[in-house]
């Protein structure tokens, strides 16, 4: 019994703590609002990858993810600060599985092969890319100086530039890893959206160019682009 009136007393005194910070919180911002107010924001995405444009008999399986974090500089342009410019710094790393092979000859070229149309049985098969991105947003919301917790609408571009990538296979042929795969396009770049409330954001990412460049598979061209649809975080 002691110990849970302790236990008791102990989050007591420490909710009080912290109501009282909030007030005083509260009050400083009261005291002191800032009419010249910038939404600088860290930012942390989690998505769900897709490949659009596949060719034919190409597919997805399992879970393919990606990650991203970085900041953004708000510039406002109006007078209520509202309406703004973002423009961004980050880093991502995105995966992707399907039936789509990539290895090599004995030559040391690379081939391509859709899985599908093989007997070969795999239990993994993935490419994973790893990007530096410049987020370009025009970005509506309903925040004031007062005001932190506000619905927000951010569209834009995102260009990313390729650091790393590399693919991985296991299965009947064995593990097959590669890297530095010549093939991906070294810039990709799409359409960004994020909107919702506070720090909880639904985003969206539509690629506007191929991942690959001049790649083809049963003569036919392989212009797969990616889907990102996910969770944005925006840290003040």
């Amino acid at each position: 019994m002691k110990k849970w009136f302790l236990f008791t007393l102990f989050f007591a005194t420490l909710y009080n703590t912290f109501a009282q910070l909030e007030e005083l919180a509260k009050d400083s911002l009261a005291n002191e609002v800032d009419t010249k107010y910038r939404e600088d924001q860290f930012y942390l995405a989690i998505t769900y990858n897709l490949l659009g444009n596949k060719p034919d008999q190409v597919s997805q399986s399992g879970f393919s993810s990606g990650f991203h974090f970085g900041f953004i500089r708000d510039f406002p342009i109006n007078k209520r600060r509202n309406v703004a410019f973002g423009v961004g710094l980050g880093l991502s790393s995105n995966s992707f599985n399907h039936n789509f092979l990539i290895t090599k000859n004995d030559a040391g070229n690379l081939d391509y092969l859709v899985l599908d149309k093989t007997d070969i049985n795999y239990t993994k098969n993935k490419f994973t890319t790893y990007m530096v991105e410049l987020p370009l947003q025009f970005r509506w919301r309903t925040s004031t100086a007062e005001e932190y917790k506000f619905w927000r609408i951010y569209t834009g571009v995102n260009i990313g530039y390729l650091l790393y990538n590399s693919s991985k296979f296991r299965g009947d042929l064995g593990t097959i890893k590669n890297s530095k795969i010549d093939s991906f396009n070294d810039f990709q770049y799409g359409f960004t959206m994020s909107a919702g409330y506070n720090t909880w954001n639904i985003y969206f990412y539509y690629g506007l160019n191929s991942i690959f460049n001049n790649v083809s598979v049963n003569n036919q061209s392989v212009d797969m682009n990616a889907l990102k649809v996910g969770l944005i975080f925006y840290i003040l």
